[in-house]
């Protein structure tokens, strides 16, 4: 099975990027995660849902038909860590592709939340893309740690 991280906006600050891929290179072989962005749109006097839905376009662009898509939105199911590690079981489990999207500032367009086979919460703050992005990762990694006994997971 693939995972991807797939992000509206490609230039995220020095730390952030270094922190993701921190977390990211510390994933299992059988658990790689791979991230992935796409442009983000430029406001120039465009309203939010015009935006969302030309990052929609580019977003479903990258997803196959028929992998799993798990939308990350502040309004989805938020889970513990534990939950993500079972979610994250099934995944690998289940062998499909999946992939998680983040979306651009104004979140992410109805046709992606429709076409995702679950809907994520990070958090119910408002995150900047940036941080949403490490914490994303380092909870991927946390989960796989607790799944194989590893350390990391302390309670």
């Amino acid at each position: 099975m693939k995972l991807t991280i797939l992000a509206v906006g490609e230039r995220m600050p020095a730390w952030a990027e270094a922190a993701a891929a921190d977390y990211l290179k510390r994933m299992p072989r059988e658990a790689r995660v791979s991230l992935l962005t796409v442009k983000a749109e430029k406001r120039a006097g465009q309203s939010g849902d015009t935006l969302k839905q030309a990052e929609a376009r580019r977003l479903l662009e990258r997803v196959p038909p028929r992998e799993r898509l798990v939308a990350l939105d502040e309004r989805g199911r938020q889970v513990d860590t534990h939950e993500l590690a079972e979610l994250l079981r099934a995944w690998l489990d289940d062998g499909r592709d999946t992939t998680l999207v983040i979306g651009g500032a104004d979140g992410l367009a109805a046709d992606v939340l429709s076409r995702a086979e679950t809907s994520l919460a990070l958090s119910r703050l408002t995150l900047p893309h940036a941080l949403a992005r490490v914490l994303l990762a380092e909870q991927l990694y946390r989960a796989i740690s607790l799944l194989r006994g590893h350390p990391y997971h302390r309670e």
